[in-house]
């Protein structure tokens, strides 16, 4: 189950970077995990993103 969570994390971390580790996604045992990590990380940094261009539009200095 530990291992599961690293994978998560690590693809989260990999998500926000914007790239991808292919033998991590294609680990048999955690693969999945860390797929899903990339895919939260991919989505927190659009947000980040899309929040600052609002903030950016908007005139606000945050």
């Amino acid at each position: 189950m530990e291992e599961a969570f690293l994978a998560y994390t690590a693809g989260r971390a990999d998500g926000e970077a914007g790239h991808r580790d292919l033998t991590r996604a294609d680990h048999p045992e955690t693969g999945q995990d860390y797929r899903v990590g990339v895919v939260d990380g991919s989505v927190v940094a659009f947000q980040a993103e899309l929040v600052a261009e609002v903030r950016r539009l908007l005139g606000e200095n945050r």
